[in-house]
This record gives structure tokens, C-alpha cells and sequence, in this order.
């Protein structure tokens, strides 16, 4: 039997590469991925068929790339969805020291994941931070990548004008921070039965419930001999000494850029 040859056998490459992937998106199932970056990796997990059209997820505050197993298995077969774990969360690479854990360095995150993915043009789906300070603040800065914004938990964050006197001072408290949490990095982490890092884990986030806590700490800990450890880089601890805060004529002012189509679900 003569085997396919030419434009046939592309043609059946690709079907079968599309099919093994809508098979894979429709059974919940998904690969994973590491992309190289100047201090490491990034990781990811993608579910369906490349050959979709692109969707990347971005991750809440001190979340990974699990938040969104059980919504993707639920959404329309005929795209490829990417979940990235930012810098210091998940499965992701730490910073080196020294390099800050900072809004526009996570944009920039985005930006190199898009880059190694070959994609020139993609929706974004974000969730909480994921959402407010990437998802939006990445589709401000590069409008003509981003065909569709699907905001999640969405919540404008600006400052009062009242506010204003105090952009030095967060700005201070940022580096600040970063110098505090070198040092207290260097001491040894502590490490749990999953029992009580679940329980740990429900106590600080009461908004999560315990099958939905019990899938973030699978790819935010990792086992060792005595327990285990989250894998999150300690630098990371409060919301503010990350966000790039702007005035509300400066939101304003970014918002005019989007050229997406935008859906905001609160």
C-alpha cells in the first residue's frame, strides 16, 4: 500500500493533531509546558489542539495555572488553552535575587510566553490580579495582539486623587519589602503534612473551598521527606509591594488603548 504523500499527508497529520487535542480538551486532560526565560522557566499546561485559536489564562494573587482545570473542560472545544504560572508561583522559576516581583515585570512574563508560543494575535482570559493588573495592563501596552479581554473577578484599581502624595511612598515600601524578604528567605521552609498545609491554606483563603484549595496546593507544593512545602517564592506576600498604582486620569487614559473585545464578569 502506497503511504500519503504531499498536501494528503500533511492534511492527515494536522486532523489527527486536531483530534487528539479535542479528545484531550474534552476529557479534561492537558499537557505541559516549559518556556525558557533569562532566570529559568516558565511553566504552563495547554489543553486541546494548537491548531485552535490561542487562549491564555492568567492566574489570582498567589494562585497557578490549576485554577482553571475545572472551567476549561467546560468551555468551547475549538480553541487551545494556555495557563501559565507566573514568575515564583506554581511550577514557574524563581526571580534571581536581587530582581524584583513587580506588575510590569510580570506584563513582560506574558509578552515572553506570546513570543515563544509564535502567536501574533490571541484572547486573554484573566482572573483577580490575573485579570486587573496583567490581562488589562498587557492588552493597554500591545492593543493589536489581543482580539478578546475576558475579565474574571474584575475590579478597576487606581488611586484616588487624594492619593496621589502617596505614589512615593508605595514605591518606597516596594523596595523596601523586596530588601526585608531577601533576608527572611534565607531561612529554612518549614514543611507540613498536606492535611494541615490544606487546612493552613483554607484558614487564609476563606473564599476557597476544599476541592478547589486541594487543587492549587497540588501544583503549589511540592513533596519532601518530611512533608511538604508550597513552592512559591516567599518574596511574594502582599498585593501592594507588586502593583504599579495609577491615578484614575491615568486608568482612564490606558483604558482609551484597548481595542479588544471586552467581556467583564464580577
Amino acid at each position: 500500500m502506497r503511504r500519503a504523500s504531499g498536501p494528503s499527508r500533511i492534511l492527515r497529520v494536522w486532523l489527527v493533531s486536531w483530534l487528539n487535542g479535542w479528545l484531550c480538551l474534552f476529557s479534561g486532560l492537558f499537557s505541559e509546558l516549559k518556556l525558557a526565560v533569562p532566570w529559568g522557566h516558565i511553566a504552563a499546561k495547554a489543553w486541546g489542539s494548537q491548531h485552535g485559536s490561542p487562549v491564555l489564562c492568567l492566574h489570582g494573587w498567589l494562585d497557578n495555572a490549576n485554577s482553571f482545570d475545572r472551567l476549561i473542560p467546560l468551555l468551547p472545544k475549538d480553541f487551545y488553552y494556555v495557563a501559565m504560572d507566573f514568575g515564583g508561583h506554581g511550577l514557574s522559576s524563581h526571580y534571581h535575587p536581587g530582581l524584583l516581583y513587580c506588575q510590569l515585570n510580570f506584563v513582560s512574563e506574558v509578552r515572553r510566553v506570546v513570543a515563544a508560543l509564535k502567536w501574533t494575535r490571541l484572547t486573554l482570559l484573566g482572573h483577580s490580579f490575573g485579570e486587573f493588573t496583567l490581562a488589562r495592563t498587557f492588552s493597554c501596552i500591545f492593543p493589536e495582539m489581543v482580539d478578546k479581554l475576558i475579565l474574571l473577578d474584575s475590579t478597576p484599581f487606581f488611586l484616588d486623587c487624594n492619593e496621589r502624595e502617596n505614589l512615593l511612598i508605595y514605591k518606597r515600601k516596594l523596595i523596601e519589602h523586596m530588601l526585608q524578604m531577601e533576608e527572611f528567605s534565607q531561612r529554612p521552609l518549614r514543611a507540613f503534612s498536606w492535611e494541615e498545609m490544606l487546612h493552613r491554606f483554607l484558614q487564609n483563603n476563606s473564599h476557597v473551598n476544599k476541592e478547589c484549595g486541594d487543587l492549587l496546593l497540588q501544583r503549589g507544593t511540592t513533596q519532601v521527606a518530611t512533608g511538604v512545602m508550597l513552592n512559591r517564592d516567599r518574596r511574594i506576600s502582599l498585593p501592594e509591594h507588586t502593583l504599579d498604582f495609577i491615578s484614575r486620569d491615568q486608568f482612564e487614559h490606558f483604558i482609551t488603548k484597548l481595542q479588544a473585545h471586552t467581556l467583564l464578569i464580577k
